[in-house]
């Protein structure tokens, strides 16, 4: 079945880019912009639905076209579309919404969310592709 692949290589690519973002690479950038606005630690169980969530659809939107038309370069366009989209309306809400939020943040996550969920799209394509022949 290539979409449980494709789901996991996804999941793979993902969770560990956004880990080491997260984790390593922007924590600083993160605590200095938004410090009042963040938890002490993450609420776990919301994390995990968005990414079980999330990933949903980088195989719906991204990977499933890709594999119909058998596109390594639709993967990676449609990955990072959905990733901008879904990264803008959260962060762009944020600007709108709350006391705090910068647009330094919103560009500077709309730009990660682009980046990883073309790289995630393309990790679960390449390994859907595989798995199929």
């Amino acid at each position: 079945m290539p979409y449980a692949a494709a789901y996991a290589a996804a999941a793979v690519a993902f969770l560990v880019l956004d880990f080491l973002w997260l984790g390593f690479v922007a924590t600083d950038f993160y605590q200095s912009a938004l410090g009042s606005l963040l938890l002490e630690k993450p609420n776990l169980p919301a994390a995990i639905v968005f990414y079980a969530l999330y990933l949903v659809g980088v195989v719906i939107f991204a990977i499933a076209p890709a594999l119909e038309k058998r596109s390594l370069r639709k993967a990676v366009v449609s990955g990072a579309l959905f990733g901008f989209f879904a990264y803008a309306t959260y962060d762009l809400t944020n600007l709108a919404t709350l006391k705090g939020w910068s647009l330094t943040v919103s560009v500077v996550d709309i730009l990660w969310g682009t980046f990883v969920t073309a790289v995630a799209a393309t990790a679960g394509y390449v390994v859907a592709r595989r798995r199929a022949k």
